[in-house]
């Protein structure tokens, strides 16, 4: 089987690894570099934390089984090398940190919608360990006092987003898949009512089967193609400090966070997000807006996520912030992922959609597609991610 994949940013690189390696024949296309889009510009969240019993959760579950998996394999086959040479995924460069994860809340209602958050995802069997004060301060010395309860989430991990991604693209070359950079999709060819290649800037493309892992661009290429989905871009904004002494240990966020994930508004929402990286920088997040793809990334934005990772951690007011950075994640309506064939157009299928959690949720996504393009039975159910659900399949004419 020969597939296209159309997006080489971490989601459409795990599809294709996963594809290349069940043997099919794959090319991805990228309009722009590899990795260059949403994924370069993520903080590498690997989180069940933020996931309510259900759908997502399970998708965060399984990927977070892959991960692992994932990171070793390129490892191993890279030590048994003969010609001196360092495989390109070889799993360094993901910089993986399984670190664990702390909500913590600050006023009286955040701690007990927090801690009935916290106990559905126990029966989901996420294991969520509330902490007491001396717990909580042995785990982040810095961390305000001014808290009303917290919850340990030793599964929350984190990656460097752009070199898993390479990794995984790595991986994926290594089985033979072709990487096709700054070719856009433009339209589609058709036989007997099915989609047989696509149109691009760089000439025409066949396959048997086209998988849309654009990111928040899948709306636009699912339109050119003539079966458009509801995805659209939300942007979001990140300050990196300069390098400090060990300060945070885990990932911390405030448990507004979860409501910010979840919310529809399309002002800006911010919520406190904190963690360190290898390099001792520390990240400071998250925003949440949408604003179309206007690069524009406001001062004010900027301030709000400050002021909030200072109400956690009230020590990095004297912290030189050196850089900021802001991206675009595919936004869906109902915050489900979009995984599956198009039943609109016969060879489409799509691989987006999962907004802010895309990097965690690659791995998982990229076995799906596999397993359900080459007839294999999926380790969860993926009905719940159908594209061709009313909240995302986009009628012809409106």
């Amino acid at each position: 089987m020969r597939v296209v994949v159309v997006g080489a940013g971490i989601v459409g690189a795990a599809c294709a690894r996963e594809l290349a390696r069940a043997g099919c024949e794959v090319v991805l296309l990228d309009r722009g570099g590899a990795a260059a889009a949403t994924t370069a510009h993520g903080e590498g969240n690997i989180l069940v934390s933020d996931k309510e019993p259900g759908p997502e959760l399970a998708l965060a579950q399984l990927s977070r089984e892959l991960w692992p998996r994932v990171l070793a394999e390129p490892r191993a086959r890279s030590a048994t090398t003969t010609d001196g040479r360092r495989h390109p995924g070889e799993a360094g460069v993901a910089e993986w940190d399984a670190k664990g994860g702390i909500v913590v809340a600050t006023t009286a209602a955040g701690a007990a919608a927090l801690r009935e958050f916290a106990a559905a995802q126990r029966s989901a069997g996420v294991t969520a360990t509330e902490l007491d004060d001396a717990e909580l301060h042995a785990a982040e010395p810095h961390l305000t006092r001014g808290h009303t309860a917290a919850v340990h989430y030793p599964d929350d991990a984190q990656v460097q987003p752009a070199g898993a991604a390479t990794l995984l693209l790595g991986d994926a070359l290594a089985a033979g898949a072709v990487l096709r950079t700054g070719c856009t999709v433009t339209g589609p060819v058709r036989a007997g009512g099915r989609l047989t290649a696509v149109r691009t800037s760089d000439g025409t493309v066949a396959g048997d089967a086209f998988v849309n892992a654009a990111g928040p661009w899948a709306g636009a290429v699912s339109a050119s193609l003539g079966a458009p989905i509801d995805v659209r871009p939300r942007r979001g904004e990140v300050l990196v400090t300069t390098p400090q002494p060990p300060t945070v240990f885990h990932k911390v966020y405030d448990a507004d966070y979860v409501g910010a994930v979840a919310s529809d508004e399309t002002a800006v929402q911010t919520s406190a997000v904190v963690e360190s990286t290898r390099g001792g920088t520390v990240l400071l997040g998250s925003s949440r807006r949408q604003v179309g793809f206007a690069e524009a990334m406001p001062v004010a934005v900027w301030s709000a996520i400050a002021a909030k990772a200072l109400r956690l951690f009230p020590g990095l007011a004297g912290v030189p912030v050196m850089r900021a950075y802001g991206g675009f994640r595919p936004f869906v309506p109902d915050h489900l992922p979009v995984i599956g064939a198009d039943e609109r157009l016969p060879g489409l299928w799509h691989a987006t959609g999962h907004e802010g959690a895309g990097i965690g949720l690659s791995v998982g996504t990229g076995r799906i597609v596999a397993d359900l393009l080459c007839g294999r039975t999926p380790p969860i159910d993926p009905a719940p991610f159908s594209p061709n659900r009313s909240t995302v399949a986009i009628e012809e004419g409106t």
